[in-house]
């Protein structure tokens, strides 16, 4: 705030101040007056009522209002600095008032005027982007999708478990063997040791899990009527061990795929084994 509006609240506030010590005299005079004439009428009841100056009041505190009015405008004419502090930093060539919009880690975008000229260099979406990254703002898939394998920390999950990364899917594949006993679907205690490491892995990240059961061609007997339940109900007993490890539910999803995506033939011991298996696919958005 200037001195000038400084002295003009001053001058208000004097003046306001003389009008309350002036309305104060008047209703002392008034009193006054009106008890020296009650001795002179013969009935007091007859005496004209004492007049109430009820203008003189109101117009004191329209003035007041007047003065709490202009000190709010005042207030909000101090925004201007802020404004012409912009514009200096803006429309300023020199390499320190660019120096100076660095430092405060901000970029300035103006708008032109109405004849379309710009007030001041207008930054691109890929300079946005460029800024972002450098202020290290970044997205949590982005991020992950530059991380190594060793960050992800897959470089230490064992010989168990097999890491098959390709575009937007890091997949890991297990043999049922070491997960479930022959033809059950009921998780082991090898198979609990196993999916322990792959629960630290899967906690670091947010992305979408779908397990997935295969089986080889030979038909099951016993508890389950075909490859189709034994496969499925593998995948849900993982699924179960996941969430109840702290992996929330609305990552995961469990798929039953029987014997229709085998990895090799199913006309030998070894091809069978192979095509017997539990993959767990991390889905990466692109």
């Amino acid at each position: 705030m200037s001195d000038e509006e400084s002295q003009r609240i001053g001058q208000l506030t004097d003046q306001n101040k003389r009008l309350a010590a002036e309305l104060k005299l008047a209703r002392m005079r008034n009193k006054t007056s009106g008890s020296a004439r009650t001795w002179l009428t013969l009935d007091s009841s007859t005496a004209p009522a004492e007049e109430e100056e009820t203008w003189f009041a109101t117009y004191l505190d329209m003035m007041t209002l007047l003065l709490v009015l202009l000190v709010v405008m005042l207030a909000f004419a101090g925004k201007g600095e802020l404004v012409s502090a912009v514009e200096s930093i803006t429309g300023s060539d020199s390499g320190e008032g660019a120096a100076t919009s660095h430092q405060l880690g901000i970029e300035l975008i103006v708008a032109g005027d109405s004849s379309g000229e710009p007030l001041g260099d207008i930054q691109s979406r890929a300079s946005v982007q460029e800024e972002l990254a450098a202020l290290g703002i970044d997205t949590q898939i982005e991020e992950a999708q530059e991380r190594s394998l060793s960050d992800l920390g897959l470089d230490q999950l064992g010989d168990d478990i097999d890491v098959i990364v390709s575009a937007g899917v890091v997949s890991f594949r297990i043999k049922s063997e070491i997960l479930f006993t022959s033809g059950q679907a009921d998780l082991g205690l090898a198979g609990a040791d196993v999916l322990k490491k792959l629960v630290k892995v899967l906690r670091g990240n947010s992305f979408q899990v779908a397990v997935e059961g295969h089986t080889d061609s030979i038909p099951i007997r016993g508890r389950y009527p075909s490859n189709w339940e034994l496969s499925g109900s593998r995948a849900g007993s993982v699924v179960r061990y996941l969430e109840a490890n702290g992996i929330h539910s609305h990552r995961l999803r469990a798929v039953g795929f029987a014997d229709t995506q085998p990895l090799a033939e199913n006309t030998t011991e070894q091809g069978r084994a192979q095509n017997r298996r539990v993959e767990l696919k991390m889905e990466m958005p692109q």
